[in-house]
């Protein structure tokens, strides 16, 4: 299954591959990244715009949900609609800076399931390993939304894609609020030639990575900004 995305050129440096990129230029998301990216922005603040955010990004990354047609009497004719397909579609966060990302998700779609994956990355290494996670063993025919806010170096979501792929995962959107032009080369890398259904949005495609494996110019570290440090 080929997934249909607005991407007719490839997103940085030339490069293209099989992974779908999407970047939500949408002036209502520039405006509302810009207030996230201040670091006087206080936590709940930063809540607050992350789900609104992500409900933009959502529309957007739900383009292609499946549906199934429907009619249903209104009260003056039969009206020819459609409503979600089933099995459900599966939101999955990556904890914990993902967490902040579900309820703009499901207040856009209220009757997906919700599953999650504990991913921490190692900071010497930059490498990512699955410490917790909360999902059906078998995904067979269900579309998977991975939630979490960066895109760094890729690890952790090529991590959470081939967790979910493993199980039968039908096709693969994750949503993220910035990336990095070396976290996508990583992916498209990484599945060029595979002919898999994934696809990434997101709500901006930064500069770079600095020698720490954080975006530039980013917004530091989400999850300390949605929670504080723990």
């Amino acid at each position: 299954m080929t997934l249909k995305r607005a991407c007719d050129k490839p997103p940085f440096g030339g490069y293209s591959g099989d992974v779908k990129i999407h970047v939500a230029d949408h002036p209502l998301i520039t405006h509302k990244l810009t207030v996230l990216r201040d670091e006087k922005t206080p936590s709940p603040t930063f809540r607050q715009l992350t789900e609104e955010i992500v409900m933009l990004l959502a529309y957007e990354a739900t383009r292609d949900v499946h549906t199934v047609a429907k009619d249903v009497q209104t009260p003056v004719a039969i009206a020819h609609g459609a409503v979600l397909a089933k099995p459900r579609p599966v939101v999955v966060p990556i904890l914990r800076a993902g967490l902040g990302m579900l309820e703009g998700m499901v207040r856009l779609i209220p009757s997906a399931e919700v599953g999650f994956l504990g991913m921490v990355r190692d900071e010497v290494t930059l490498k990512a390993s699955t410490y917790a996670n909360r999902l059906p063993e078998d995904l067979t025919g269900r579309q998977c939304y991975i939630l979490d806010p960066m895109l760094a170096t890729g690890g952790t979501l090529i991590a959470a894609i081939d967790y979910l792929l493993e199980r039968g995962a039908l096709d693969i959107t994750a949503i993220t609020i910035l990336s990095s032009p070396e976290g996508i080369a990583t992916l498209q890398k990484e599945y060029e030639g595979k002919n898999l259904p994934i696809t990434i949005v997101t709500g901006a495609l930064d500069e770079k990575l600095n020698e720490k494996g954080y975006i530039v110019p980013g917004l530091g570290d989400a999850g300390d900004r949605l929670y504080g440090v723990v």
